[in-house]
């Protein structure tokens, strides 16, 4: 009698200790940024390129430098976004690969199972917010430009809206239909292996069968 009540109590912080550890992962993916980095820099190179667009007439006069500086941050961010923060933010991936024969094919890979590392509910918001207003906040400046007659900053304006359109529409298509061109990939991959596997037990069967035919003779 004097030994279940100890009993008892240890279960009871038992079961405590297990749910306090729910609750708080739970809030640690809810809230916390994991990718701090990674999160800053997905934002830094696109909204630094708006910035040098708006106010670059305040900073210097050469049109020149102007274009090379905003075209070099437009293709970090392509290159960061592309390489880095989608993979670390949400899990997502696209690329293009040329087969032996020369065809341009597009791959869209979407992380399937979660990780230790994986992504909170905000790294998402902030992914998906900065890669969708961004290219809004370019398409503006294109009519801008258009109404205004500055016709010089066009084709930058059309570069920022090819560049991060591209990366828009690639994500668009890891969202959607990652899981299916994985599955395809990955049918493909273990066709391509089983084709060396048949023709190593076609020639190990063909030995056989000239032996049994010469054992005959």
């Amino acid at each position: 009698l004097t030994g279940s009540p100890p009993q008892a109590l240890v279960d009871d912080t038992e079961d405590v200790s297990l749910d306090f550890g729910s609750e708080e992962d739970l809030a640690l993916r809810k809230a916390k940024i994991r990718h701090p980095l990674a999160t800053f820099f997905h934002l830094f190179f696109r909204v630094s390129a708006i910035i040098t667009y708006l106010f670059c007439d305040w900073f210097s006069n050469s049109f020149v430098a102007c274009f090379v500086t905003i075209l070099l941050l437009l293709s970090f961010d392509f290159w960061s976004v592309k390489n880095v923060t989608g993979r670390l933010l949400v899990g997502l991936h696209w690329w293009n690969q040329i087969d032996e024969d020369g065809k341009s094919h597009w791959v869209f890979e979407a992380r399937r199972v979660p990780t230790v590392a994986a992504s909170t509910e905000a790294e998402a918001r902030i992914f998906w917010l900065g890669l969708i207003i961004c290219p809004v906040i370019w398409a503006v400046f294109f009519f801008s430009t258009l109404f205004s007659l500055k016709l010089k900053w066009l084709a930058l304006v059309i570069a920022g809206i090819s560049l991060q359109t591209a990366n828009l529409y690639g994500y668009i298509h890891c969202k959607l239909g990652g899981q299916k061109s994985i599955s395809r990939v990955t049918s493909r991959f273990f066709v391509t292996a089983d084709v060396p596997k048949r023709q190593t037990r076609r020639i190990s069967e063909d030995p056989t069968e000239e032996h049994g035919k010469t054992g005959t003779r």
